[in-house]
């Protein structure tokens, strides 16, 4: 081989080691980033508007933006509607497992990685309405009075936390309210978010109760389990970026939560620690 040639040659050997082997290597990056993602399991429980069982499928504020996440992640699995208890079991101890809506909690922050706030609600007690002024007329003797709230949720910690000693549990937020009207107790804790739609599902109002106290304010995130690759929810992260930029998240939370201001910014918590 002439000399030139083998120069040529050998030019050309360079050039494909700067230029094709770098980018190859990011493509096959990006591949293996989207086949985790693919492989993600997720997982929602039934409490409207943020996520709820229809006629021909799942729907709600949180379904939707999921399923936007999901178009711009590569990841095609469906998602499905399972009781609390089993979503979040999963979540805990699976790998690969993705849990919508979650409130955020320091206890829950060490369990699993979070991302979001994809939305903001109030844990507020509520009682029938005409009721209120008496209830908040007992002060402290308050916390001695049975509450109402859905089994392992974040609002009954809430008020484990803030003091109410004697929890009446319930299987889901629609036989929790039920309850109330049916004076099982007096007093009924639920995320701000939830209450008009539970009581619609009820076939009741919100005008049929009121607010007595509010206990706190709550973050809702996706919730990854620890045995999630780091990549996957970068992969996540990065789609839930691009959407608070470009105003398709807001378009979606006004969507759903009309007169609610949408949270702009984007937190991811590691899990773990």
């Amino acid at each position: 081989m002439p000399a030139s040639a083998r120069l040529s040659l050998y030019r050309m050997q360079i050039f494909m080691r700067q230029v094709f082997v770098p980018v190859l290597a990011c493509l096959l990056c990006l591949h293996s980033a989207t086949v985790q993602a693919q492989k993600l399991s997720i997982y929602t429980e039934d409490w409207p508007p943020m996520n709820f069982k229809t006629k021909t499928g799942i729907d709600g504020m949180a379904v939707d933006i999921v399923k936007a996440l999901q178009a711009l992640t590569g990841n095609k699995e469906n998602i499905q509607l399972v009781p609390w208890a089993r979503g979040y079991k999963a979540v805990l101890e699976d790998e690969n497992v993705m849990l919508f809506s979650l409130g955020r909690s320091p206890e829950r922050e060490k369990l699993m990685h979070m991302l979001g706030p994809i939305a903001i609600s109030k844990t507020a007690v509520y009682t029938r309405k005409g009721e209120a002024a008496r209830l908040r007329a007992l002060e402290g003797e308050i916390y001695k009075l049975p509450v109402g709230a859905y089994r392992g949720s974040i609002f009954a910690d809430a008020a484990k936390k803030k003091g109410f000693i004697n929890l009446a549990q319930a299987d889901s937020p629609l036989n929790s309210s039920k309850m109330l009207f049916a004076h099982r107790f007096d007093l009924w804790v639920e995320g701000s978010l939830a209450v008009n739609s539970v009581l619609q599902e009820s076939g009741r109002t919100a005008a049929e109760v009121e607010e007595v106290m509010v206990l706190d304010s709550l973050e809702l995130y996706l919730a990854f389990s620890l045995k999630t690759p780091a990549t996957t929810i970068t992969l996540w992260e990065n789609a839930l970026r691009q959407m608070k930029k470009d105003g398709s998240f807001q378009k979606i939370h006004q969507k759903w939560l009309p007169g609610e201001t949408p949270p702009l910014e984007v937190f991811r918590v590691e899990g773990g620690h």
